[in-house]
């Protein structure tokens, strides 16, 4: 039967794709891999001892260092003089865990004076330095 025509005389095959069957196919495999994919896990029930454990967080040391903006310097609350630094950082340098260098700057101290500072540390060994600021809240 021909769509579109009346005309009876003209009968032309129409390409037209039944998608019914590819539908049920598609539906069938659906079906069959909800039901297989919980049977491929190869789970084996093991019974684990139990034991009580607390992670051991250990922080390596690290050296509080501040420089006032008179350019005073301060090693973990100590007045150091600046010829004694080298021979600290290198006592620390070879200190294992190697210890952070935290440095605390004053806000109107020169850029050289920390520069020094952290060069003296370099020099030395210390390869973990880092800066300690305060939040923008506070004043």
């Amino acid at each position: 039967m021909s769509f579109g025509s009346f005309n009876s005389q003209q009968h032309q095959a129409k390409a037209e794709i039944n998608v019914v069957p590819l539908v049920d196919v598609m539906l069938v495999l659906l079906v069959i891999f909800i039901i297989t994919a919980p049977l491929l896990t190869h789970s084996v029930k093991i019974d684990l001892p139990k034991a009580s454990n607390t992670p051991n967080i250990t922080r390596p040391e690290h050296i509080e260092f501040a420089i006032r903006e008179d350019g005073s310097l301060y090693w973990s609350g100590t007045l150091v003089p600046q010829e004694a630094l080298a021979a600290r950082f290198a006592i620390e340098a070879k200190k294992e865990p190697q210890p952070e260098l935290h440095i605390r700057a004053d806000r109107l101290v020169p850029y050289e004076k920390v520069a020094q500072v952290m060069s003296d540390a370099a020099k030395t060994g210390l390869v973990r330095i880092g800066f300690v600021t305060e939040p923008l809240g506070n004043p």
